[in-house]
C-alpha cells in the first residue's frame, strides 16, 4: 500500500521492484488480490498488466489503521498510545515535536 500511495498507482512488478526484500512476484500478486477483495484497491487493465490504485485516500486509510492499532494494543485509548510513544527511553522528541504536541493538546482542550 505504501508503494501505491506514493506512486498513485502501481503494477505488481513495480511494487515487487520497489520493496526491499520483497516476497515473490506471485506473493505480491496474491496480496494485491486480497487487498482488492477487501476493498482497499481497485485496478484497471493496461494491456496484459493490472494497474492497482487505492480506493480510499491515504489520510482516511491511515486514520482507520490507527483506530485499529488503538483498539488492539491500547484499549482504544489515544492517551495510552501517546504515552507509550513519548515515555520510551528511545522516544527522544525534538523541541519542535514537543511544541507541536503541546499545541495539539491546547487545541483539544478548547474544543
Amino acid at each position: 500500500m505504501d508503494v501505491i500511495y506514493a506512486r498513485g498507482e502501481a503494477t505488481a512488478a513495480e511494487i515487487a521492484e520497489t520493496i526491499t526484500d520483497a516476497p515473490s512476484y506471485s506473493a505480491v500478486r496474491a496480496l494485491l488480490r486480497i487487498l482488492e477483495e477487501k476493498g482497499a484497491l481497485t485496478h484497471r487493465e493496461d494491456g496484459p498488466r493490472y494497474v492497482f490504485m487505492p480506493t480510499v485516500p491515504h489520510e482516511k486509510a491511515s486514520r482507520s489503521a490507527l483506530k485499529g492499532v488503538l483498539q488492539t494494543f491500547f484499549e482504544g485509548s489515544l492517551a495510552n498510545a501517546v504515552a507509550a510513544l513519548v515515555d520510551t527511553k528511545d522516544g527522544n522528541l525534538s523541541a519542535e515535536e514537543l511544541k507541536r504536541l503541546e499545541t495539539i493538546i491546547q487545541q483539544a482542550r478548547k474544543s
